[in-house]
């Protein structure tokens, strides 16, 4: 299986942005691009897979409910 949070570099730059914005504008603190990035890889690795399983399990359970609603109008 593919990773899932296998992101390009620029995706990656963007969200290593956001966490030091977080960081500055929450706390005024500058975290640093290094402490960001491992932040948000610890935070890929141990959260990550919670938050991608809730999405697989939203989108099974939507597209179950309209394999239900064409199954339901058939003659």
């Amino acid at each position: 299986m593919k990773d899932p949070f296998a992101f390009t570099a620029e995706d990656k730059k963007i969200m290593v942005q956001k966490i030091q914005g977080y960081f500055m504008d929450e706390y005024e603190e500058d975290i640093g691009q290094l402490r960001a990035t491992l932040l948000l890889d610890f935070l890929l690795k141990e959260i990550g897979p919670a938050i991608y399983n809730q999405g697989v399990n939203d989108s099974h359970r939507f597209f179950a409910e309209k394999l239900e609603d064409l199954f339901e109008i058939q003659k």
